[in-house]
């Protein structure tokens, strides 16, 4: 089962809840809550929490690992194939939409290429600023720069880093075959009303601010290169400490970023015609429909 939905929207407690009832386990498809050296930033569950549930592949990696979604993918089946025989259903969840893919439905064929490719982008992306990439990836690919979310930079990162790499269009290898799953997969959305769901994210980020996510990017400035700390959270207080801005414009882009970032994640998810959606409220409402769909009599 996947409880997918924007940042803030309320998936931790719905996933607690519902991991007690079904007496099963969480697997974090996040990829901003794997890291543990970032901790402020990425609203993973509390210490307590994760002691109330097992869960997996929350502060499983360092932001030095080379990671991506492909290893996920590896790494997730194997898991799988374990906890399916002590469980009839397992929680997957999170914001990523690639990562849920992944498990659901497998991926293209896409040929590996030289990590360091991806560096130079990141640096580029600093430096330039992610009209570059934008140009960059026209040039390579329009095609593929007529789909993809072209405000994404991890998005254009990921297709140029393919084209430069493998001197081919990284249009080239989506085929989009599903790959034939031993498991279904129910798929939960969460959603709010946008008005409901932006106050979330802006009081979720004052939170934030006071707990001390401007040190904690303080401390990982020597390290903004890496691919682990490409994401919103980082990025804006990144670029106050490269004195782009001061700290109220840093903090206005932390909260307009964080906006856009859940109404792409909502664009994702909504592309799922699967996918059946609740008001995080409606616990009942979700229960008993996972309970009719497992056939459980929990």
């Amino acid at each position: 089962m996947v409880i997918a939905g924007p940042t803030a929207v309320g998936k931790t407690e719905i996933c607690l809840h519902l991991a007690k009832i079904f007496q099963t386990e969480i697997i974090s498809s996040d990829s901003r809550q794997f890291y543990r050296e970032t901790e402020v930033g990425t609203a993973k569950p509390t210490n307590n929490e994760l002691k109330e549930v097992q869960h997996h592949f929350i502060n499983s990696l360092s932001i030095f690992d080379n990671y991506d979604v492909r290893k996920f993918e590896m790494e997730t089946l194997q898991l799988l194939e374990k906890l399916f025989e002590k469980h009839d259903l397992v929680i997957m969840t999170g914001g990523s939409g690639l990562y849920i893919d992944a498990i659901c439905y497998g991926f293209d064929e896409i040929p590996e290429v030289d990590p360091a490719i991806r560096e130079r982008l990141i640096m580029d992306y600093h430096n330039d600023g992610i009209q570059n990439l934008q140009l960059r990836l026209q040039e390579l690919d329009p095609v593929y720069y007529s789909q993809v979310d072209i405000q994404n930079p991890q998005r254009l990162m990921r297709a140029l880093e393919v084209c430069i790499g493998t001197g081919k269009a990284y249009s080239s290898f989506r085929t989009k075959k599903k790959n034939i799953r031993s498991f279904n997969c129910i798929l939960v959305g969460l959603e709010r009303d946008r008005e409901e769901l932006y106050q979330r994210i802006n009081q979720r980020m004052d939170i934030m601010i006071a707990k001390g996510i401007f040190e904690e990017a303080q401390r990982l400035y020597p390290y903004r290169h890496l691919n682990a700390l490409q994401t919103v959270g980082y990025s804006e207080i990144f670029g106050f400490l490269e004195g782009k801005y001061n700290r109220e414009e840093a903090e206005r882009l932390l909260k307009r970023n964080s906006r856009r970032y859940a109404k792409r994640q909502m664009t994702w998810f909504k592309k799922y015609p699967e996918m059946t959606w609740f008001h995080p409220s409606n616990v009942e409402g979700i229960r008993d429909f996972l309970k009719e769909e497992i056939g459980s009599d929990f």
